[in-house]
């Protein structure tokens, strides 16, 4: 019982700054979402589409960034704190290399819009806000190689800290740039992109400025020289990085392409969707918080060669998402309706964002058991498996029974919205039974061999 009080503890200690940071995030999602629903539906659907081509390109960057979080804490359970500063700066080399023709496929992104039928002044809306976005992109890559270094060193209050600092210039510029305040023209919509590129610039230089004059991080040395670029570690942060983004680019684009998919049954379908994605994101925090914490967790036990307490914090992360989900889907059931009166005023809308939210409601147990049986893969450095798995279950699974109900009429009459978030269920259980049964596949792997010193140590 001790045992297990100071794992849950320790997991702890790491989650709750990333969860503030995590929902500091969302909170700012929310916050365009409702800022540009108060302009108008149209406005509401076209940050949800825009966000709907602009985030999968985001997370499959982030994704890859996010390897550095398992190898630097791998190399810091093993006391190789000299070689940390050459992996985090080979992050930004790949950043510096790969985000202008990633800022030339959001600029043109667009064009898929043509082939959607999507009314004019909803792909007009879109587009103006993609074009803006992009110039977010090298700042968000930037905050995210540093916050990965930080979470590999255990440390994740700077994660919070400057997710707060996020908020805090959020809010104001929305209000600015919507609403065409201090002689800014008033950009509806398009206003939430203005921001959110304020918003990266103003983290992306917090986070380096923290890692600069912070006494938790003279020890690494991070800025007294700088490396050239390394083939080799590139590669490997490439090579852990590749199958998180793809995995994790599964997962948001099946919600992405769902979006586009809905955009032709009009604004409204498309505005209740978001609000029943838009909260359901904020509750997965909890989860996904977890996820980083276990990989960090999991990364540090590895690399001191403790392959027990490696195994034993995996589940107790995993018995702990567990009985956070059962918590947070009650309390969507419960107080749904008050939930979408937040969004917007239209009956509407609310109606058919409640009635999603019953079924976002059901998927929780499964989305908390699938990512944080990923986080303990990642810290394992047991990613290319997690690719495979979210790749079958979200779209060969998922998309297929969600298009299958939503928009044919093969099995039922078409569903809508409601068809795709049945899929989203079909998809993340999935996920959830395959990713821990590979996890219990590493904990044999890895323990197998163990010696009694080993199991008194542990």
């Amino acid at each position: 019982m001790q045992k297990y009080r100071s794992e849950v503890s320790n997991l702890f200690k790491l989650m709750v700054p990333i969860l503030i940071a995590q929902l500091a995030f969302t909170v700012m999602g929310f916050v365009d979402t409702v800022m540009a629903g108060a302009v108008s539906a149209t406005d509401m659907a076209a940050v949800a589409i825009a966000n709907s081509i602009w985030f999968p390109v985001l997370m499959f960057l982030v994704g890859i960034l996010m390897a550095i979080t398992p190898i630097v804490a791998q190399l810091y359970g093993a006391k190789k704190q000299s070689e940390i500063a050459q992996v985090v700066q080979q992050g930004m080399w790949f950043v510096l290399i790969i985000f202008l023709p990633m800022m030339a496929l959001l600029y043109y992104s667009p064009l898929i819009l043509e082939y959607m039928h999507v009314e004019d002044r909803l792909a007009e809306l879109t587009t103006d806000y993609l074009r803006v976005i992009s110039l977010a992109l090298p700042f968000a890559c930037g905050y995210q190689v540093i916050r990965s270094y930080h979470e590999g060193l255990g440390i994740t209050k700077p994660t919070m800290v400057i997710g707060l600092i996020g908020i805090m210039v959020n809010v104001p510029a929305n209000y600015i740039f919507i609403n065409g305040h201090f002689g800014m023209p008033a950009l509806g919509g398009v206003g939430c992109a203005v921001a959110s590129v304020l918003v990266f610039i103003a983290m992306c230089i917090s986070m380096i400025a923290y890692s600069y004059f912070h006494k938790d991080f003279k020890d690494i040395k991070l800025f007294e020289r700088v490396y050239g670029i390394d083939k080799k570690e590139m590669s490997h942060i490439i090579a852990v990085g590749f199958p998180i983004a793809a995995s994790m680019f599964c997962e948001v684009t099946l919600f992405a392409v769902v979006s586009i998919l809905l955009a032709p049954l009009g604004a409204i379908t498309v505005a209740a969707h978001q609000v029943a994605l838009n909260f359901s994101s904020m509750v997965f925090m909890l989860p996904l918080s977890l996820g980083i914490a276990a990989t960090i967790t999991v990364g540090q036990y590895v690399g001191e060669k403790k392959p027990l307490q490696a195994k034993f914090a995996s589940i107790t992360a995993m018995w702990m998402g567990v009985g956070f989900s059962v918590v947070t889907a009650i309390f969507t059931i419960v107080l749904r309706n008050e939930i979408a009166e937040i969004y917007t005023e239209d009956m509407t809308t609310i109606n058919i964002a409640t009635g999603l939210m019953l079924i976002a409601a059901v998927y929780q147990i499964s989305d908390a058991v699938q990512v944080i049986a990923a986080g303990a893969l990642r810290g394992y450095k047991e990613t290319k498996i997690i690719f495979a798995i979210t790749l079958f279950s979200y779209w060969a699974v998922g998309m297929t029974i969600g298009y299958t109900l939503a928009l044919t009429d093969l099995i039922v009459p078409a569903m809508g919205a409601a068809g795709f978030w049945i899929g989203f269920i079909s998809g993340l259980t999935m996920a959830a039974i395959l990713l821990s049964i590979k996890l219990a596949s590493v904990f044999r792997k890895t323990t197998q061999d163990h010696t009694p010193e080993l199991t008194a140590t542990a």
